[in-house]
């Protein structure tokens, strides 16, 4: 079983290092240092005294030449996963808690996905190539971090602008890159270029990216026309697609920033300017496409230093415009019998306008004390409606989804971070929220949509949440060796917009909406609680001395969410074999798991260089507990991820397996598909010269079939937008996403 072999290795790996351990121990408080309030590393993963993990910058770049998914960055991070979406848009997940459970901060704002498929999530705005820091805080991050989430917050920056040095003259360099990867023939490129003296610094960054549909380790469906006619479209496909080939994963994505940044002594403003076109990204686990995401972002940011601490502030505005239709692996003309004008596909358009600020000021109160406090407010307008089509069922008037919804948010914060002893480090912080949402009265497209439009528009839909948060941990440090943190968080996350505000329960209407990937159609409640989480954590820690070359982190955690928003059936059935439709509801739930990472020296200063073993292993478990006891959706299982690295010289060669068990927890509400285990051996390779790096590797080298768990229903071809299945124009239920075959890549970055 794939279950006990991860077990066994990390066991393995584990038991020398706890022997050794002791060998360090101190006996009196005097010899040991102090904790640090910098960024640190122990195990493989650099951890910040604040509990978050930080992103090893060094490694991305090997990881920037094989994916243009900015999410999928973060894969060796202990407790992170993803859930399938398009080529540059995966949803991160942290201990089985996803999407809009987790804060994600780009450049310090608070973005939103203007979609009801979620295609346009915070991390699609920046590429992986503009990424210069992140951290990640599973479970109980700070509240300084962000609120409005229970599962975690992920803060992505891009490089901090450069300056020349005193009496050195004008700054002046830059950076271009380019990648191919074969499978799915994907290229892109990159460019950057600083122009700075002592004050005042210019950073252009700008990238682009594209790929056609990608092809699965082997045939995971018959092959032939990408749909033919089942009724509902008199018109066949002209497109073949090969049993192998995963319809409607083609992007096409191009990121541009100008930032300016303006310093004088201990005071530095910046303003960025940022722009994102993706004129297509299809999606194999939606019954919809990308069509156009257009965002514009205006950022101004102030960060000083003053006598008593450091101040930061920042304001933003992003607005983005987001089209969706059938791209061409789906069914795009619909003429059923009787109906003169045929429908050009189904046209919805979403635009959404946010609008943000906040300032937190961190205060040194003595050499023990620090504390932080905060303020945010958040402004958000989404319109999400569907214009006519044709002369049948989508005519004559425009479908308003959404019309004029409204999410505002306003927060403070205090958080008091203590280091009583160089052994004891204290972090307790209280954060509240109010969340207020509302919508305006909507319509369908035609009668057939009216009772439900009256019934929507005649409730109460304004509402207020007032939320709080806490997060309380400790940290001690016994030894120069071992390291223990533990605490308590309650974390509170108020519906979204699409929960909430989604109004019809026709069948095509509810298919529009589903934020899971799982083929399935969804509509909103307007009587939805905020999510209430409260999370048990503790980390076991165990590292070298000085300097750190090895070391092994346990970590595990229980959750338990006070109504969950999950979903229920919208009318009882127990079919176990097709798609259903559902209604958002809260439900109680607990989830609970375990993390192991570690690194170790295999070889050091041979005459082959030195060897490095790293490993993240990470199990979850999500269930219902008020009665209706069932798996929650989207739960990774057993996985594990082994590396062994060389450096010789200026080469860096990597032999990665990734070990995934069987996923047969499903949920039952859902009709979610089991997947096999499987496994995978991915290579890499880089040569470093001192301007320059070029990159190169195999990933899945034995080009094996496999179903990622979260990958999702394959819905990627065919005439996907009846509610009910068309015997012979869409895959039936029951099949998943696969993951993508063996893909060989390269990618060269020159500086100058």
């Amino acid at each position: 079983m794939l279950s006990k072999t991860p077990l066994s290795i990390a066991l393995s790996l584990a038991l020398p290092i706890l022997g050794t351990s002791a060998a360090a121990d101190y006996t009196d408080d005097s010899a040991l240092p102090a904790v640090p309030l910098m960024t640190i590393v122990v195990t493989g993963t650099p951890v910040s005294a604040d509990g978050g993990a930080a992103l090893d910058m060094d490694a991305l770049p090997a990881l920037r030449a094989s994916t243009s998914d900015t999410a999928s960055l973060f894969r060796d991070v202990p407790g992170f996963s993803l859930i399938g979406a398009g080529g540059v848009s995966s949803l991160p997940v942290l201990h089985g808690l996803a999407d809009d459970r987790l804060r994600i901060k780009v450049d310090g704002m608070d973005l939103v996905s203007a979609c009801g498929n979620h295609m346009n999530p915070p991390l699609s705005y920046i590429d992986p190539t503009q990424v210069g820091s992140a951290k990640v805080f599973a479970g109980l991050a700070p509240v300084s971090s962000g609120g409005d989430s229970i599962g975690g917050t992920i803060l992505v920056d891009a490089a901090a602008p450069e300056f020349a040095k005193a009496d050195e003259g004008v700054l002046k360099n830059g950076e271009a890159g380019t990648f191919y990867r074969s499978n799915g023939n994907a290229f892109g490129a990159n460019l950057s270029a600083t122009l700075a003296g002592e004050k005042l610094s210019v950073t252009y960054s700008g990238s682009t990216a594209q790929s056609d549909s990608y092809t699965a380790g082997g045939d995971f469906k018959p092959a032939g026309l990408a749909f033919t006619d089942g009724g509902p479209s008199l018109y066949n496909s002209t497109k073949w697609l090969e049993g192998d080939e995963v319809g409607s994963t083609q992007y096409r994505s191009t990121n541009q920033s100008l930032g300016f940044a303006l310093r004088h002594d201990n005071h530095r403003a910046d303003l960025k300017l940022g722009y994102q076109h993706i004129p297509y990204q299809a999606y194999p686990n939606q019954r919809m496409d990308m069509t156009d995401n257009t965002s514009r972002q205006i950022n101004l940011g102030y960060t000083g230093q003053y006598g008593w601490g450091e101040l930061a502030a920042r304001v933003y505005r992003e607005h983005t415009e987001h089209g969706m239709n059938f791209l061409e692996d789906k069914a795009f003309w619909y003429q059923r019998p009787g109906q003169t004008v045929p429908a050009p596909g189904m046209p919805m358009l979403t635009e959404g306008r946010n609008t943000g600020a906040t300032i937190k000021g961190d205060i040194a109160l003595s050499a023990r004390d620090e504390l932080r406090v905060g303020a945010e407010i958040q402004r958000y307008r989404l319109d999400d409606w569907w214009p006519p089509s044709g002369n049948g069922g989508m005519s004559p008037n425009t479908f308003w989804n959404i019309n004029h919804g409204e999410r505002d948010r306003y927060a403070a914060f205090a958080e008091w971070e203590a280091q009583w002893t160089p052994r004891w480090l204290s972090l307790f912080g209280v954060r509240h929220e109010t969340v207020q949402t509302d919508s305006g009265p909507v319509q369908g497209y035609n009668a057939a949509y009216a009772a439900d439009a009256n019934a929507f528009n005649a409730a109460d839909r304004e509402k207020t949440d007032r939320n709080w948060d806490l997060t309380t941990l400790a940290r001690y440090t016994p030894t120069r060796t071992r390291t223990v943190e533990f605490g308590y968080a309650r974390k509170t996350r108020s519906p979204n917009l699409y929960e909430r505000y989604t109004w019809s329960t026709g069948g095509m209407a509810m298919l529009m909406v589903n934020m899971a990937g799982d083929g399935n159609g969804y509509v909103g409640n307007l009587a939805l609680e905020p999510e209430i989480a409260h999370t048990l954590s503790a980390s076991f820690d165990w590292h070298d001395a000085e300097p750190q070359t090895w070391g092994l982190k346990v970590t595990p955690y229980y959750t338990y969410v006070d109504d969950y928003i999950n979903a229920r059936r919208l009318t009882p059935t127990t079919a176990t074999d097709e798609f259903v439709f559902l209604r958002f509801a809260n439900q109680d739930a607990h989830l609970y798991g375990f993390d192991v990472s570690g690194h170790f020296p295999l070889a050091m200063n041979t005459a082959y260089g030195s060897f490095t073993a790293n490993g993240v292993l990470s199990y979850v478990r999500g269930e219902t507990t008020d009665g209706d006891e069932d798996n929650l959706y989207n739960i990774m299982p057993l996985n594990l991820r082994l590396a062994v690295t060389q450096r010789f010289g200026a080469w860096t060669h990597t032999a990665e397996a990734h070990l995934v068990d069987r996923k047969s927890d499903v949920s039952q509400i859902r009709n979610e598909v089991e997947t096999p285990a499987y496994a995978l051996l991915n290579l890499r390779s880089s040569y470093a010269w001192k301007k320059a790096r070029l990159d190169f590797g195999i990933d899945n080298v034995f080009d094996r079939l496999y179903f990622h768990p979260l990958g999702g229903a394959y819905v990627g071809q065919g005439v996907t937008m009846p509610p009910t299945q068309t015997p012979g124009a869409t895959p039936p239920w029951g099949t998943p996403v696969p993951g993508m075959g063996r893909s060989i890549y390269a990618g060269l970055n020159v500086k100058f």
